[in-house]
Protein backbone atom coordinates (compact mmCIF):
# COMPACT_ATOMS: atom_id res chain seq x y z
CA UNK A 1 0.00 0.00 0.00
CA UNK A 2 1.36 3.38 -1.03
CA UNK A 3 1.46 5.91 1.82
CA UNK A 4 -0.86 8.90 1.59
CA UNK A 5 1.21 12.02 0.84
CA UNK A 6 1.60 14.44 3.78
CA UNK A 7 0.14 17.36 1.77
CA UNK A 8 -3.04 15.36 1.20
CA UNK A 9 -3.13 13.78 4.65
CA UNK A 10 -3.24 17.13 6.43
CA UNK A 11 -6.47 18.06 4.57
CA UNK A 12 -7.91 14.55 4.75
CA UNK A 13 -7.75 14.64 8.57
CA UNK A 14 -10.46 17.31 8.60
CA UNK A 15 -12.97 14.88 7.04
CA UNK A 16 -15.20 12.43 8.89
CA UNK A 17 -13.76 9.06 9.87
CA UNK A 18 -16.23 7.38 7.51
CA UNK A 19 -15.00 9.46 4.53
CA UNK A 20 -11.35 8.82 5.46
CA UNK A 21 -11.93 5.05 5.60
CA UNK A 22 -13.86 5.00 2.31
CA UNK A 23 -11.22 7.10 0.57
CA UNK A 24 -8.39 4.90 1.86
CA UNK A 25 -10.12 1.71 0.77
CA UNK A 26 -11.16 3.04 -2.65
CA UNK A 27 -7.65 4.36 -3.28
CA UNK A 28 -6.20 0.95 -2.42
CA UNK A 29 -8.76 -0.69 -4.74
CA UNK A 30 -7.69 1.53 -7.67
CA UNK A 31 -4.01 0.77 -7.01
CA UNK A 32 -4.75 -2.97 -6.99
CA UNK A 33 -6.41 -2.66 -10.40
CA UNK A 34 -3.54 -0.59 -11.83
CA UNK A 35 -0.46 -0.67 -9.55
CA UNK A 36 1.64 1.45 -11.95
CA UNK A 37 -0.76 4.38 -11.85
CA UNK A 38 0.50 7.77 -10.86
CA UNK A 39 -1.49 9.75 -8.33
CA UNK A 40 -1.82 13.51 -8.78
CA UNK A 41 -3.11 15.35 -5.72
CA UNK A 42 -5.11 18.58 -5.81
CA UNK A 43 -6.95 20.77 -3.33
CA UNK A 44 -9.32 23.15 -5.10
CA UNK A 45 -13.10 23.03 -4.62
CA UNK A 46 -12.54 19.41 -3.56
CA UNK A 47 -9.66 17.42 -2.15
CA UNK A 48 -8.87 15.18 -5.11
CA UNK A 49 -6.67 12.20 -5.92
CA UNK A 50 -6.42 11.76 -9.69
CA UNK A 51 -5.13 8.43 -11.02
CA UNK A 52 -3.29 8.63 -14.31
CA UNK A 53 -1.17 6.49 -16.60
CA UNK A 54 1.41 9.28 -16.94
CA UNK A 55 2.36 12.42 -15.07
CA UNK A 56 -0.25 14.41 -17.02
CA UNK A 57 -3.78 15.23 -15.88
CA UNK A 58 -5.04 14.60 -19.40
CA UNK A 59 -3.98 10.93 -19.11
CA UNK A 60 -6.12 10.41 -16.02
CA UNK A 61 -8.54 7.50 -15.92
CA UNK A 62 -10.34 8.08 -12.63
CA UNK A 63 -10.36 10.34 -9.60
CA UNK A 64 -11.65 10.51 -6.08
CA UNK A 65 -12.89 14.00 -5.24
CA UNK A 66 -13.74 14.49 -1.59
CA UNK A 67 -16.18 17.28 -0.78
CA UNK A 68 -17.28 18.55 2.63
CA UNK A 69 -19.51 15.59 3.47
CA UNK A 70 -19.39 13.22 0.50
CA UNK A 71 -17.10 11.78 -2.15
CA UNK A 72 -17.34 10.38 -5.66
CA UNK A 73 -15.49 8.04 -7.96
CA UNK A 74 -15.05 10.17 -11.06
CA UNK A 75 -14.13 9.16 -14.58
CA UNK A 76 -12.28 11.72 -16.71
CA UNK A 77 -13.76 10.37 -19.95
CA UNK A 78 -16.93 8.92 -18.46
CA UNK A 79 -19.12 9.80 -21.43
CA UNK A 80 -16.89 7.63 -23.63
CA UNK A 81 -17.19 4.56 -21.40
CA UNK A 82 -19.64 1.76 -21.99
CA UNK A 83 -21.99 1.96 -18.97
CA UNK A 84 -24.59 -0.79 -19.50
CA UNK A 85 -25.74 -0.61 -15.86
CA UNK A 86 -26.12 3.20 -15.95
CA UNK A 87 -23.94 3.72 -12.89
CA UNK A 88 -22.41 6.99 -14.07
CA UNK A 89 -24.03 10.30 -13.08
CA UNK A 90 -23.43 13.83 -14.28
CA UNK A 91 -24.12 16.18 -17.16
CA UNK A 92 -20.66 17.40 -18.21
CA UNK A 93 -19.20 16.95 -21.69
CA UNK A 94 -16.78 14.21 -20.54
CA UNK A 95 -16.64 13.66 -16.78
CA UNK A 96 -19.05 11.30 -15.05
CA UNK A 97 -19.08 9.99 -11.49
CA UNK A 98 -20.47 7.39 -9.13
CA UNK A 99 -21.55 8.70 -5.71
CA UNK A 100 -19.71 6.79 -2.98
CA UNK A 101 -21.35 6.25 0.42
CA UNK A 102 -20.28 2.68 1.22
CA UNK A 103 -17.82 0.05 -0.02
CA UNK A 104 -20.54 -1.79 -1.93
CA UNK A 105 -20.84 1.29 -4.18
CA UNK A 106 -17.49 0.41 -5.80
CA UNK A 107 -16.37 -3.04 -4.65
CA UNK A 108 -18.31 -4.91 -7.31
CA UNK A 109 -17.68 -6.23 -10.82
CA UNK A 110 -19.72 -3.50 -12.52
CA UNK A 111 -17.49 -0.73 -11.18
CA UNK A 112 -14.35 -2.83 -11.56
CA UNK A 113 -15.15 -3.19 -15.27
CA UNK A 114 -15.71 0.58 -15.61
CA UNK A 115 -12.32 1.27 -14.02
CA UNK A 116 -10.58 -1.31 -16.21
CA UNK A 117 -12.26 0.13 -19.32
CA UNK A 118 -11.22 3.65 -18.26
CA UNK A 119 -7.62 2.47 -17.89
CA UNK A 120 -7.69 0.87 -21.34
CA UNK A 121 -9.14 4.05 -22.87
CA UNK A 122 -6.47 6.21 -21.20
CA UNK A 123 -3.72 3.94 -22.51
CA UNK A 124 -5.23 3.99 -26.00
CA UNK A 125 -5.52 7.81 -25.97
CA UNK A 126 -2.04 8.50 -24.54
CA UNK A 127 0.12 10.55 -26.91
CA UNK A 128 3.56 9.51 -25.65
CA UNK A 129 4.85 6.76 -23.37
CA UNK A 130 5.38 7.95 -19.83
CA UNK A 131 8.64 8.07 -17.95
CA UNK A 132 6.83 8.36 -14.61
CA UNK A 133 5.38 5.18 -13.14
CA UNK A 134 3.91 4.52 -9.71
CA UNK A 135 4.55 7.98 -8.26
CA UNK A 136 2.47 10.25 -6.08
CA UNK A 137 2.80 13.89 -7.10
CA UNK A 138 1.35 16.65 -4.94
CA UNK A 139 0.00 19.72 -6.71
CA UNK A 140 -1.32 21.07 -3.39
CA UNK A 141 -0.04 24.55 -2.59
CA UNK A 142 1.36 24.88 0.88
Amino acid sequence: MRAIHDDFQCHLQSKSQEIIELFTDLREYVFKLYPDSNELLYHTHALTALFTISEKMSDGFCMIPIYTKHMNLGFNKGTLLDDPHQLLKGTGKLIRHIPIAKKADYRNNKVKNLILNAIALAIEDMDFPTKTVGKTISKIKK
